[in-house]
């Protein structure tokens, strides 16, 4: 039993010291032309989440961005180009104080298969230019994130390949994958990344 107290404790003191998420960053790139492509799935995620919570973008007129309540959180969508997005986040987070452990990016990933979602707390930014230039304005990798998988590209097309709109086929797991995200930002919002990641990571890796 005091083995496993002891293990308890040590699970809380973990809890204790994640801070809170304040701001929740969907990643994509502005314009009519790239909507609903698989780089702006994270524009997705953060738009359901704030139909959701009935909460309505507002334009910054300080900042390239979007920006939402939810809760005592920020949503916020960048209106700088995909590989410019770190400048007005970084903007914004400097404005209220907001440390880059509060920061949550939610972001595309061509090395996840198509549907899948996953919680880290830090890393690089795996060829993703958005996020590259998030750790770059950062000036750390010590940013949480939420990459949802949009399948490999081919080996010639990347680039075209995340430009690309999802096929009527793929739909539904795209959907039911967008819902899944939404409730693991809600979930680290309300309980924590590190619960987050034990409920999603887990079950996704089951």
């Amino acid at each position: 039993m005091q083995i496993a107290d002891r293990r308890l404790q040590i699970e809380r003191d973990v809890e204790e010291k994640v801070p809170q998420i304040r701001l929740i960053a969907g990643l994509g790139n502005p314009g009519p032309e790239y909507a609903a492509t698989r780089h702006n799935i994270g524009f997705m995620v953060v738009d359901q989440l704030a139909t959701q919570v009935g909460s309505a973008w507002k334009k910054s007129t300080t900042w390239r961005a979007l920006s939402a309540k939810c809760g005592g959180a920020l949503l916020v969508k960048p209106m700088a180009y995909m590989n410019r997005s770190g400048e007005p986040l970084a903007s914004i987070a400097q404005f209220y104080k907001i440390e880059p452990q509060e920061v949550l990016i939610v972001l595309d990933d061509l090395a996840l298969p198509l549907g899948r979602v996953r919680l880290r707390a830090s890393g690089g930014p795996g060829g993703h230019n958005g996020l590259e230039s998030v750790l770059l304005q950062f000036r750390t990798e010590d940013i949480p994130r939420l990459r949802i998988g949009i399948g490999a590209a081919p080996r010639d097309g990347a680039v075209d390949y995340v430009l690309s709109r999802f096929s009527e086929e793929e739909r539904p797991l795209v959907s039911a994958a967008i819902d899944r995200a939404v409730d693991a930002v809600k979930c680290v919002i309300d309980n924590g990344l590190v619960s987050a990641m034990n409920t999603f990571n887990k079950t996704e890796e089951s």
